[in-house]
This record gives structure tokens, sequence and C-alpha cells, in this order.
């Protein structure tokens, strides 16, 4: 039997003192990137808010969201190789601190006025808000980087739903308190609150996150991945000859290009269209219960990828994903051709769930399998990079779009990308990661 088999004929066990010093580290973590997310998603609250205050038309908006989630995804890539090497706490406390710093001078200058209403405050909100996704660009390779070293391959599949469900708390923060702040306050509050709990928890990530067991003197965890039996020092030539010499990993960055599209187009775009499409406000019952249908569906489809790639798949990630595609290919048909708005807000749940399902294996739990502990951050940022990329063309792309054609072109631009990425992953219906056999 192979060390990887081996890996998954048993549940591993740990001590009392490695698992609550576990439960600490991945706590302060998670919440940390639970309000980072916050401090990304409040756009998508204030997208119709930008065009009723300034005159915008879509494609204007659309602007600011491709500028923005262009850099991220090219600083993802970059910014993995960084990660790996000076470890995923302190990149997350870059990414943390430059996220406070921007989300609350994006605040500032709408709240201001001193910039006009023209060009030159797009081109400051732009500028701003792009920024604040570099810094973004370390929060989910931050956590995987760190996580890598705490979690066994055979446990990373139920990790991957504690790390989606941190993904909805960020998103069920967005969406109820920003939803509460915009009804209640000036709209550009609702980039001053997530600067400050981005602050606190910058304070407690310092305080209470490790890089592994070892720097808190517990024994270091073999966690038998593509890093185990890895003699090789950490540089940017290993961790990029360990990624881009993969096929595997290459053919998830492609899927994830995809998944950028499908999550990117449904997440900015969302709160919008029930405003203009199905005539809601965001602060309405119906919209704050669907909000929530949205959440738990989320959270619920990152436990089950979890729990049926350990176990029923036995670690196979990508199945799992083929899955989380074909789910969104069913919804996004309904969402483009039902006229019943239970049916619609019946499919965005669904949608919620197989996005979640495909993210978490992917994004979460692929680049630790496939990166190994060494290269996690590296895989992580070109598989996040690569969806963000992708996510970058439904800002000026899909607002031309839609403000040509109307909402109705808004469902079926993003099915091809779901077919495309299912094609994929059936490509890698059997891959797991191999150990290294040192050097």
């Amino acid at each position: 039997m192979s060390s990887v088999s081996a890996a998954f004929a048993s549940p591993i066990k740990h001590n009392s003192a490695f698992r609550s010093r576990r439960a600490i580290n991945w706590l302060t973590l998670g919440v940390t990137y639970a309000v980072m997310y916050m401090g990304r998603y409040n756009l998508s609250m204030v997208n119709k808010k930008l065009s009723d205050t300034y005159g915008w038309d879509k494609t204007q908006i659309g602007a600011i969201i491709t500028a923005a989630l262009t850099i991220y995804g090219v600083s993802a890539i970059f910014n993995g190789p960084i990660a790996d090497k000076i470890g995923g706490r302190r990149a997350m406390l870059i990414g943390a601190g430059g996220s406070v710093v921007f989300n609350f001078l994006f605040g500032l200058g709408a709240y201001m006025g001193f910039l006009g209403t023209g060009e030159v405050l797009i081109a400051y909100l732009a500028t701003v808000w792009s920024i604040n996704m570099y810094f973004q660009s370390y929060s989910a390779l931050a956590l995987i980087k760190v996580n890598a070293g705490w979690f066994h391959v055979s446990e990373r599949g139920v990790f991957s739903a504690i790390f989606g469900s941190m993904i909805q708390s960020g998103r069920a923060l967005i969406f109820f308190v920003g939803a509460a702040l915009v009804a209640v306050l000036p709209w550009q509050w609702v980039f001053f609150v997530p600067s400050a709990l981005v602050a606190v928890m910058f304070f407690m990530t310092y305080k209470f996150v490790h890089n592994g067991p070892d720097d808190v003197g517990l024994p270091a965890l073999d966690v038998q991945d593509a890093s185990s039996g890895d003699k090789e020092k950490i540089s940017v030539k290993y961790v990029l000859k360990k990624i881009l010499t993969n096929p595997v990993t290459l053919t998830i960055a492609a899927a994830e290009f995809c998944t950028g599209f499908v999550r990117h187009g449904f997440e900015q775009w969302f709160p919008r269209y029930m405003q203009e499409a199905q005539g809601m406000k965001l602060e309405s019952a119906i919209f704050q219960k669907g909000a929530g249908g949205v959440v738990i569906a989320g959270i619920v489809g990152a436990f089950f990828a979890g729990t049926i790639s350990d176990w029923a798949f036995k670690g196979r990630r990508t199945p799992v994903a083929f899955l989380g595609y074909a789910a969104q290919i069913l919804s996004l048909a309904v969402i483009w051709l039902s006229p019943s708005m239970e049916l619609v807000i019946l499919a965005f749940i669904v949608n919620s769930f197989a996005i979640s399902v495909v993210h978490s294996m992917l994004s979460g739990t692929a680049s630790m399998d496939f990166g190994g502990k060494k290269a996690a951050g590296t895989a992580a940022g070109i598989f996040d990079g690569m969806q963000y990329i992708g996510g970058s063309f439904v800002g000026i792309g899909m607002g031309s779009l839609i403000q040509k054609f109307g909402w109705g072109a808004w469902g079926p631009s993003m099915i091809g990308f779901s077919v495309i990425g299912a094609v994929l992953m059936l490509t890698l219906w059997n891959a797991r990661p191999k150990a290294s056999s040192g050097h």
C-alpha cells in the first residue's frame, strides 16, 4: 500500500494539546479571513448606490470591478511564492493591514466628495479599491499556507468545509450588516465598519496565529502531501517548479478561471439584480431571507464537499468539484429561463451551494494537496489568482452586456464556463497528490 493510500486507511489521532492549539490558531485565522472577506465584497452592496449617487452606468461601475479583480488575480499569483517564503502568518498580517487602510480610504474619498462626481472620482475609487484587492490577495493563500502545516492530508476535506464556512460567514456579514448599514447610515460606512473589524483581527492574528505546531513547541506534523519526503529548501524556483511542471495543477488553474467567471459574475451583480430585476430593497425581508438561504447553502456546500471528498472519494477532490460544476449549470439555466421569482431565488441558493463546493475543493484543498506544505501558498495563489482573473471579465464585460441587453443576458453568460470546468474535472477524476521521493 502506498504512503498516500495508507494515510487514508485510518484516521489521524492528535493529542489534546495539539487539538487545542490548532483550534485557537484556526479560529483566529478564520475570523480574520471572514472579516477581510467583508472588506472585499462590500462593494457589491453599493453597486447600485454608486450609480444612484453619481449617475454612473453599469459599464463604469464594471470598470472599478474589473480593475480590482485583475489586480487581485495577478497579485495572488505573484504573492503565493512570497507567502511560501515568509510564512502564512506574516502574509496574513500584510494583507490585513493593507485592507484596513484602503477600505477606509475608499469610504473617505466617497464620503468627503472632494474629488467631484466624474472621471477623477472613478479613477480614485478604482485605484484605491485595486490596492485594497492587492492586499486582500494575501488572505486566502496565507490562510491555506498556515493550515497546510496543521492539517494532515486525510483531514483536509473537512478543513475545506471550515474554510468554506468562514467564506460564507464573511458573506453573511456583508449581506446582513452591510444591508443594515446602507439602510440606516450613509452608504460609505459599509467601508468604514469592515476597516475597523479587520484592524481588531490584525491584532488577534499577531497575538495568536503561528505557522506550524513546531513554532509553539509541539512536534512537527508529517502531513503526507506532495511535499512529504522532499528535502529541498523553499525558494521561488522550488515552489514554481513544484506547481508549473505538474499537469494536474495547471488543469485546476484553468478550471479556476472558469470558476471565477461564474462566482464573481454571481456575487458582484447579485444584489443589484435583486434590486433592479426583482424590484427588491436590500433591507426587505424577502431579500434578507434569500441572502440567508444563499449563505446557509454555501456553508452546507462546503461541508458536503469536504465530507464526501474525504470519505466517499478517499481524498480525491476533483470528482466533487465536477458535481459542483454540474449543479451550477442547472441553477444558471433556471435563472435564465424561469419566469418565477421563487424558482429564481431557489436557483440562487443552489448556485451558492455549487460555487462553494467547487471553491472549497480547488482553492481550499487541492492547493494544499498538490502544492504540498512547502508550496501551498504558491498553489493557492495560482488557483485563486486564476479565479480572480476569470472574475475580472465580469466587471466591464458583464456590466456592458447587462447595460445593452438587460438582465436576461446575465444567467446564460455564465453557463459555458461551468461546462468547461466540469469537463476539465472529468479529465482529473482519479488525481491524488504523490509524495516526493526526496532529493
